[in-house]
């Protein structure tokens, strides 16, 4: 079943539930509502009743001639004009009633009528069986003698409290009046006539709706399916601002990211078996030359063979290094540090190496030094890679000048060199894997191309940012920021 389909039943189900909720709610209030309704009208009609009643006790003297007198009672109550006329107790006309004490039989006879069935047979809850009427001094004289509490009025005659009245109060409407209970059953009907259609139109909205919202999910899966089997041209076509649309962007972009890292990786793999086939075929060609005789094994050739080996080996350290750095499990041992202490002894090692290529080497330290988080020796190979850069690619009679300063809450260390400089198009791929400027630092002058990018991956390791712009000395600058330790 499609997650459409089931979102629509799902809606579906639930607009069932709630609307038969509403609907036995709204019967419910309805009922209650109505004999509300009825028990306030029969309230009023009771002032006709204790009008009548007194009438009685006027003429009477007493209501000793209606004691227990249900008969009697009902004649008094056919002079009631009910505002509701209460069928189930209600006499017919007395022009249309035959002789009270005789009926007619078969045989044309006339003979004593049956006595009125008793008060159980009748309904109880009629207009006249939920009366009770006691004199003033509490004594019934129609109903039990002890009713339960009802709405009573007070019978007054001449100003005096002869007695009282009480109306129990209804408790449904199927037996009390027929066309009240029919009222009723017709208001019910029309609900549940409405409840129907409004159920068949929010059926139709749901699988509708349902459709709608989620009509660009094949299209997603679509596209996860491609990128999947590894087809990261794949795209969504965005529509709208919902979150499916919002899902469609993520999903685009993470196609866009693994296009570019599957690219970064393929470029990374040629740029590797290039870097790893050139000492090869050096050290390959070097040996064939001893085998064929060519070449002598003298310390000359021992030597270019040692060299080309160093090379290699150090390519693939430095491979070593970025996969750990990738899988972040680089080790580096934190502790607080001077950072001018940590990076002095790298500075005076280098002069003289930087005074053999021709070039002078001045650093400018900060008093007091500047705290940091950080490994000593990682902080030191950085360093390190970013003076062998200068050294191999700065021009002899050039200069070489490391600083470093405090600027917020950033450490700042900067490296500059002289000519040659590197185009400032270039500045953002110094530090990509296997990448060489080839105009002035190409791959004459040595190296992998990784040493930027171990730099990069160890300054990210210490929380900071590396970048390269140029340097006022004509050359390139390198950049370093690291958060200072907190005082």
């Amino acid at each position: 079943m499609s997650i459409a389909r089931k979102i629509a039943l799902a809606m579906i189900g639930i607009v069932i539930l709630c609307m038969g909720t509403m609907a036995w709610l709204g019967t419910i209030n309805l009922q209650r509502g109505f004999i509300a309704y009825l028990n306030e009208v029969q309230a009023q009609d009771m002032e006709q009743v204790s009008k009548l009643l007194a009438e009685h006790y006027r003429r009477e003297g007493s209501f000793d001639s209606l004691r227990h007198e249900r008969a009697r009672f009902r004649d008094l109550l056919d002079r009631l004009d009910p505002q509701i006329q209460p069928a189930a107790d209600h006499p017919p006309p007395r022009e249309h009633r035959r002789p009270r004490r005789e009926h007619q039989d078969e045989g044309g006879r006339w003979s004593p009528r049956p006595p009125p069935p008793p008060p159980a047979q009748r309904d109880p809850m009629s207009f006249g069986a939920r009366l009770t009427v006691k004199d003033a001094q509490g004594i019934s004289v129609i109903g039990p003698p002890s009713p339960p509490p009802g709405i009573e009025r007070d019978i007054v005659v001449d100003g005096v409290v002869v007695g009282t009245i009480s109306l129990l109060p209804l408790r449904h409407t199927a037996r009390e009046n027929a066309s009240a209970a029919g009222f009723l059953r017709d208001q019910l009907v029309d609900m549940l006539w409405l409840a129907g259609i409004l159920l068949a139109v929010a059926v139709a909205a749901a699988f509708w709706l349902a459709r709608h919202l989620l009509r660009p999910l094949p299209a997603l899966q679509q596209v996860s399916a491609r990128l999947a089997r590894g087809d990261f041209g794949a795209r969504v076509d965005v529509r709208g601002r919902d979150e499916l649309a919002q899902l469609a962007r993520h999903l685009n972009a993470m196609a866009q990211e693994l296009e570019q890292s599957d690219r970064k990786r393929r470029q990374m793999l040629s740029d590797i078996s290039h870097e790893l086939r050139t000492p090869l075929t050096v050290i390959r060609g070097e040996i064939e030359a001893l085998q064929d005789g060519i070449r002598k094994a003298g310390p000359e050739a021992l030597q270019s063979l040692h060299a080309e080996v160093l090379r290699l080996n150090q390519l693939v350290d430095d491979l070593h290094q970025l996969m750990l750095a990738d899988a972040g499990e680089l080790p580096c041992h934190m502790v607080s540090i001077g950072l001018g202490a940590a990076i002095r002894p790298t500075l005076e090692r280098f002069a003289s190496r930087a005074a053999s290529a021709g070039l002078a080497l001045e650093w400018r330290l900060p008093e007091p030094d500047l705290r940091v988080w950080g490994d000593p020796g990682r902080i030191g190979q950085v360093l390190v890679n970013l003076l062998e850069n200068s050294v191999r690619y700065t021009d002899r009679g050039g200069a070489i000048r490391v600083a470093l300063a405090a600027q917020g809450k950033q450490a700042v260390l900067t490296v500059d060199d002289s000519a040659p400089g590197v185009p400032p198009e270039a500045h953002g791929q110094l530090f990509e894997r296997l990448y060489r400027v080839d105009s002035a630092r190409n791959r004459a002058r040595g190296g992998s191309g990784l040493g930027l990018a171990i730099c990069k991956a160890l300054v990210a390791a210490h929380g900071g940012g590396i970048e390269a712009r140029p340097s006022q000395l004509g050359g390139l600058q390198v950049r370093i920021n690291l958060p200072l330790e907190p005082t």
